[in-house]
């Protein structure tokens, strides 16, 4: 590794893929003050958000699980002390915590206002060698396939469609090849996935208990963040055929900004976001499907991708909304009553259930009530709780209006009308707060898309730049997590820094005799 006393790292973007690089640098002895950070926002942490007060309610753009295959994202969490006990780490936080709230739903479908058993996966033979065969063609076989393209119409009306898909927001039209992916990756949560009994949770919500512990110990090694400032363009210089960063361009409080970079210095890019361009409504408005890119991060890669071709093609993720869009929710409540409904409806307590997904939905709504407090300083008689919708576009059942069009009220008015709980409406609308947010590209790297299209975390033309973050490509791992976020972290770090070194290993559960003996089981069911 060369002189790193003499080395500046510069990232764009503040959400965990760069938090998580930041980490790593210093780890692998870059100095944090020799480290920065440009972020558009005025606060760090990307997609993995969460902000507002019990006054004016909560918001949770995203909801988001972890897994014991997680284990880039858990190497990071292993030397980040906890917020709340700085004698621990936070990844010890998050096993004690699971060890003492576990999760196991016992509804995890819901129709016609009553449980429904999903035991079995409802599949049939047809359905189960189109699974199969999924699993052993190659990726290349599948190309941009979709995945209603290899599977029959029946096939996305069984229990494990409705669970599979709302567990991980997968739509029919999205690529064969994520799908392909997701199965191999989670196999070993096949067996549970009417429980969830795998999913591990954070003690609070990510953005209080991963990113808040991550931010204060980067800037307790000295890392800079500079706020509102968004990265519009990068120059690039040919030496000996190598494309090499030499400048960035950036705008920060509508000053015109710019870095030089010097022969050591390296860059790490955020590429596309999930979350942009996101909106939010109110118990008397609805969100606004923003389209015309008013963030940065879809910008920048596009400029940055007119250079070269190895540079991706954003246009492939940012040009289908209407495949890419869903909405959702968070839900303030003054008091327990909603939380006290659901105990004796679903037997679960607040924080063991998982998601509730209402099959008959025609917004294909979705539910989860967490561990209570779910934000630090939440007081003791508020409780908070998440949900989406994957068909913002339709008709409500009950409400007659687009999910999209909806206000927040309209919303909490529609899931008490799935649980057949109409009679307390009015008082529960009284008591509560609903945020919905519209997501125009919340699964946009789920789309289909070919080889080239995304690009490589380091392309071999390159020396001073790498690609983090949803959308640049790992082989294998699976979009939509932050363990994907921060497998590209550790990639970019040890492949610049010209370590022998690779990223944590990926768990296989699919190389296990116990694993797969528990899947076939399964898909038999």
């Amino acid at each position: 590794m060369k002189n790193s006393n003499k080395r500046n790292v510069y990232l764009v973007g503040g959400g965990i893929a760069s938090l998580a690089s930041a980490a790593y640098f210093i780890r692998e002895g870059i100095a944090g003050d020799h480290i920065t950070i440009y972020e558009e926002l005025e606060i760090p942490g990307g997609s993995l958000d969460g902000s507002g007060s019990p006054e004016n309610g909560y918001v949770l753009r995203g909801g988001r699980m972890l897994n014991f295959s997680y284990v880039c994202t858990y190497d990071l969490f292993s030397f980040i002390p906890s917020l709340t006990d700085p004698k621990i780490t936070v990844y010890e936080e998050i096993q004690t915590f699971n060890k003492k709230i576990k999760t196991h739903a016992n509804a995890r479908v819901i129709a016609n206002g009553k449980i429904e058993d999903v035991t079995t996966m409802d599949f049939s033979n047809q359905d189960r060698l189109d699974l199969v065969e999924m699993m052993a063609v190659s990726e290349e076989y599948l190309g941009s396939k979709r995945i209603d393209d290899w599977f029959g119409e029946d096939f996305f009306k069984t229990n494990f469609w409705y669970m599979w898909d709302t567990m991980f927001a997968f739509q029919p039209w999205h690529s064969a090849v994520e799908f392909k992916r997701y199965l191999h990756r989670f196999i070993h949560e096949f067996e549970r996935i009417n429980t969830l009994a795998g999913v591990d949770r954070t003690p609070y919500n990510q953005y209080d208990s991963l990113v808040i512990p991550l931010i204060k110990w980067l800037h307790e090694q000295g890392v800079h963040f500079e706020m509102g400032a968004e990265v519009t363009s990068v120059d690039f210089t040919n030496f000996r055929g190598v494309e090499m960063v030499k400048c960035i361009h950036y705008i920060q409080h509508e000053n015109e900004k710019e870095v030089h970079f010097g022969a050591d210095d390296l860059l790490l890019v955020t590429i596309g976001s999930m979350t942009a361009d996101s909106s939010l409504g109110s118990m008397q408005s609805a969100p606004k499907l923003i389209t015309n890119k008013a963030d940065g991060s879809w910008k920048l890669w596009h400029n940055i991708a007119k250079y070269k071709p190895q540079f991706g093609r954003p246009f492939i993720f940012d040009s289908r909304i209407s495949e890419s869009k869903w909405e959702s929710f968070t839900v303030t409540c003054q008091g327990t009553d909603f939380f006290d409904l659901m105990e004796q409806f679903t037997g679960n307590v607040a924080g063991t259930g998982g998601l509730v997904t209402f099959k008959d939905s025609n917004w294909l709504m979705s539910v989860v009530l967490p561990h209570q407090p779910h934000f630090i300083g939440q007081p003791k008689a508020v409780t908070v709780f998440w949900g989406y919708g994957l068909f913002p576009d339709n008709e409500g059942n009950f409400v007659k209006k687009r999910m999209s069009d909806c206000t927040g009220a309209e919303i909490i008015t529609e899931l008490l009308a799935h649980l057949r709980y109409e009679d307390v409406t009015e008082q529960l609308l009284k008591n509560s707060n609903c945020i919905p947010c519209m997501l125009p590209y919340i699964t946009s790297q789920f789309l289909t898309r070919t080889k080239g299209d995304r690009p490589e975390v380091v392309p071999e033309i390159c020396q001073n730049i790498a690609f983090i973050g949803q959308f640049a490509e790992v082989p294998d791992d699976v979009v939509f997590t932050v363990e994907y976020s921060v497998r590209t972290a550790q990639t970019a770090v040890y492949t610049l820094l010209g370590l022998d070194k690779k990223p944590t290993p990926m768990y296989q559960g699919d190389h296990h005799l116990s694993v797969l003996f528990d899947a076939a089981k399964t898909l038999l069911t």
